[in-house]
């Protein structure tokens, strides 16, 4: 229950769900049993989702080191909490380290799992994004349309895994200039999120803060503002004024103000 509140995007009932399961984990399994350990990395999960990133890092390097030393460095369950913990350290700037995780869990899973299997398309995916982050751009985008056709391919262009792909390399071609693809990538994506994930999902959040973005560095102002301000109106709604995607929001809508000469 608690993950379908997570991919439904209610973040604090996740959270209180996740923590009762992790409590009764520990006290009946003992802490080193196996679904005590996915428990506690499930907890580490909905705390990054809910901006509480310190946590995250806290329970996942947990979680990882007991999975290496229970499990071993390539079982599955240990690949996916590596894969965790760079995501988590990737969010809060820590990069290099993120990079690091990242081609570790790629080469890990390239050699337990098949080739187009969906978690190897993810640790791409998350590479690409890191490599993005660290100025590699032309990695990144290299990276990012192998996953996305690969995507595509195997499990269809409106799967949650392809959109959020499809974002990804939106996000590269922007950063990299390409502002007319960005834009039509980032239009495909927030209309493939609004239809399968609701209006509402903090990914067709994301998706409609990407899309003004797009258009505000296309100079298509008109565009971005009314974008800007409805999702910021809904992340304070849905995810809270002090979440870190909420006020990113804002001074993206402080900026676009500012370039319409509304200061």
């Amino acid at each position: 229950m608690a993950a379908v509140y997570r991919a439904a995007g209610r973040g604090a009932e996740a959270i209180r769900l996740h923590e009762q399961t992790l409590a009764t984990f520990e006290r009946v399994l003992g802490p080193d049993h196996p679904s005590t350990m996915t428990s506690r990395s499930s907890l580490a999960n909905a705390y990054r989702a809910a901006g509480r990133g310190a946590e995250a890092i806290r329970l996942h390097e947990q979680t990882l080191a007991t999975f290496e030393r229970v499990l071993g460095p390539d079982h599955p369950d240990t690949l996916t909490t590596r894969n965790n913990l760079a995501a988590d350290y990737f969010n809060a700037d820590r990069v290099a380290e993120a990079i690091q995780l990242f081609e570790r869990t790629l080469a890990g899973r390239e050699r337990v799992l098949g080739p187009d299997h969906p978690d190897i398309l993810t640790s791409r995916n998350n590479l690409a994004a890191a490599y993005q982050a660290a100025g590699r751009g032309a990695e990144a985008i290299r990276l990012h349309e192998q996953t996305l056709a690969t995507f595509e391919r195997v499990l269809g262009p409106d799967h949650p895994r392809t959109l959020f792909s499809r974002s990804n390399l939106a996000n590269s071609y922007r950063e990299a200039g390409r502002a007319a693809e960005s834009i039509q990538l980032n239009e495909r994506t927030l209309a493939g999120r609004e239809r399968v994930l609701g209006l509402d999902h903090p990914d067709t959040l994301t998706s409609r803060n990407n899309l003004a973005a797009a258009y505000y560095d296309a100079g298509r102002l008109a565009e971005a503002i009314p974008l800007f301000e409805r999702t910021l109106a809904d992340r304070e709604r849905i995810l809270g004024p002090d979440h870190p995607d909420t006020q990113s929001s804002r001074g993206n809508l402080a900026a676009a103000y500012r370039a319409a000469g509304r200061g």
